[in-house]
């Protein structure tokens, strides 16, 4: 069976919850968030040679926040 991101992520964070097991978790969404945006992010640019217009469009973005995003994972 072909394995999707969606499962992926989904194992991934099981997997951590049952790490932590009693200790207090908190924070969850923004650290897969940020797990998860920075890689896809980093791997539409090398897909279009840097190109922001074609990388924005391909992800649904409008240019600026893709810069904005970039930014943020020091990316540019």
């Amino acid at each position: 069976m072909k394995k999707t991101i969606n499962k992926s992520v989904q194992e991934s964070v099981e997997e951590y919850l049952q790490t932590m097991g009693d200790e207090p978790v908190s924070g969850l969404y923004e650290m897969v968030m940020s797990e998860v945006e920075a890689p896809l992010l980093r791997s539409v640019l090398v897909f279009t040679n840097y190109n922001q217009s074609q990388s924005a469009e391909i992800l649904g973005l409008n240019r600026g926040t893709l810069r904005k995003k970039l930014r943020k994972y020091h990316l540019l």
